[in-house]
């Protein structure tokens, strides 16, 4: 029997019997972790208050084995709040989607239980902040996220060179499966010509420009978001639930 320490997000809840949760956590050291909450479903239960999503979270686990991932699920017998984003998202329909959709996004991309993720849970704990504080249009702040959780899991987009034979940009192309911009002699059937300024503003979302980005007009900014939605819907296989709630501008 062990216990470990770490820090991590509370991505989703279950309910368990009538009083417990199964609190799935992405964590720092860990990777994403599934663990049983005892109690904190009851009325009183400041752990439990603790233990939601987009909470910033210390915690505790109890493991049978010398192990935190084994046959059992662990038990999180402990938690103190680090931030708690949940305060500045749940308000907000806007931020609480787009948040929604960063959580499922992590989720995604943690599918092995055990396996540290550092710069997938550290991309999500600053993208909770920054939605929370209200720095950015919340639809901005998803799609950044969504392209740095795609790049640092080895599908960079490329938005200038093109992404088959390495040509100088500026290329006119787009394809998703492609990987990116490619150029008239590399294109592809299912190509689309997107203008250049909704290109121009996803290369400001992956780089950090948020002066480019937070000057772009809604007309690019939809449409960069649905060349994110269609890239993203083709690494994972499938697309996300949760993004058909966001709002666009």
């Amino acid at each position: 029997m062990s216990l470990f320490r770490d820090d991590g997000i509370v991505l989703r809840t279950q309910k368990l019997g009538e009083a417990d949760r199964i609190i799935t956590i992405l964590t720092r050291g860990h990777g994403r972790v599934r663990a049983v909450a005892r109690g904190v479903r009851r009325t009183k239960s400041k752990f439990g208050a603790r233990l939601e999503p987009f909470s910033h979270v210390d915690v505790q686990f109890f493991a049978r084995g010398s192990e935190l991932i084994g046959r059992g699920l662990p038990l999180c017998t402990q938690s103190e709040t680090i931030a708690a984003y949940g305060g500045g998202i749940v308000t907000d329909y806007a931020r609480y989607t787009a948040g929604t959709a960063m959580l499922e996004t992590a989720e995604r991309f943690t599918d092995h239980e055990g396996e540290p993720a550092v710069q997938q849970y550290l991309l999500l704990v600053g993208g909770l902040r920054t939605l929370a504080r209200g720095e950015h249009a919340p639809h901005l702040i998803l799609d950044a996220f969504l392209l740095r959780s795609l790049a640092v899991n080895g599908y960079a987009p490329s938005f200038e060179d093109c992404a088959k034979c390495g040509l100088d940009g500026p290329n006119r192309f787009f394809s998703v499966a492609a990987g990116g911009v490619i150029c008239g002699d590399c294109r592809v059937p299912g190509s689309v010509v997107p203008s250049a300024e909704a290109i121009g503003l996803l290369s400001a979302l992956l780089t950090g420009d948020w002066a480019t980005a937070d000057a772009c007009e809604p007309r690019h900014v939809r449409e960069g978001s649905g060349l994110v939605s269609a890239y993203l819907h083709w690494h994972l296989e499938r697309g996300l639930r949760s993004l058909r709630y966001v709002e666009k501008s």
